[in-house]
């Protein structure tokens, strides 16, 4: 990435976490120092310590003082959002963790996920519809939309083994997300995986994210009768 012109902190933030995104840097990974990045790069150390410092705000990489910059190994991104772990959300509550695949495949988008995405014209994503258990009882009923664009690695994950929702926060940070709470009446899929009859009341929590101008997932939440968000500072 040597060239004539100087690099602005925000450059040297996107070549650094597009180096993490491919892997050059994979999670737990020490970065070289910020001195030997400058160099690599033509720019003052200053810009690749402004750059980290974004870096480190948004969930990518955790700095020591004397410990260097490694990759976060789980990235959370901490944008506006930190986006759980099911699996790890229901065994924090003492419960046994489950997770059942429904279905994926390749379908085109509808207007309502196109309007999330901010896209005008249909295209092929990946489609999943998945149910997360505890102690054997439905608690989230997930119906998700994957862009295989931004994020092709998804089709080599065997979904019937790790959900999307943990394959995703453990390997596709994001820059933004887009969060709604939201209560529908069950109906349809919702009743039918959760287990509940028609007309009761169901929050949803629907998590849109990009990485860039780019998309990468949409979900909406479905959770079970009784569940409760807890958010701790």
């Amino acid at each position: 990435m040597n060239g004539q012109t100087r690099l602005s902190w925000t450059d040297v933030r996107d070549e650094i976490r597009a180096r993490i995104l491919s892997r050059t840097y994979a999670p737990g990974d020490k970065l070289p120092r910020d001195e030997d990045i400058a160099i690599e790069l033509g720019c003052a150390r200053t810009t690749v310590h402004r750059a980290m410092q974004d870096l480190s705000q948004i969930g990518l990489v955790e700095r020591k003082r004397k410990g260097g910059t490694h990759v976060m190994t789980d990235p959370v991104t901490r944008a506006t959002f930190d986006i759980p772990i099911t699996r790890r959300e229901v065994e924090q509550r003492g419960s046994k963790y489950g997770y059942q695949l429904i279905s994926s495949t390749l379908d085109d988008t509808p207007m309502p996920v196109m309007a999330r995405f901010g896209i005008h014209k249909p295209c092929q994503m990946l489609h999943v519809k998945a149910l997360h258990l505890a102690d054997n009882r439905p608690y989230i009923f997930e119906d998700r939309w994957v862009n295989t664009r931004s994020t092709p690695d998804i089709l080599n994950v065997d979904l019937e083994v790790e959900s999307a929702n943990e394959w995703l926060v453990r390997n596709k940070p994001y820059s933004r997300v887009d969060v709604r709470f939201y209560a529908m009446n069950a109906q349809g899929e919702s009743a039918k995986y959760l287990s509940t009859t028609a007309g009761t009341a169901l929050l949803v929590i629907e998590r849109t994210t990009w990485i860039g101008q780019d998309p990468i997932t949409s979900v909406q939440a479905v959770a079970a009768p009784g569940y409760q968000l807890t958010a701790l500072n």
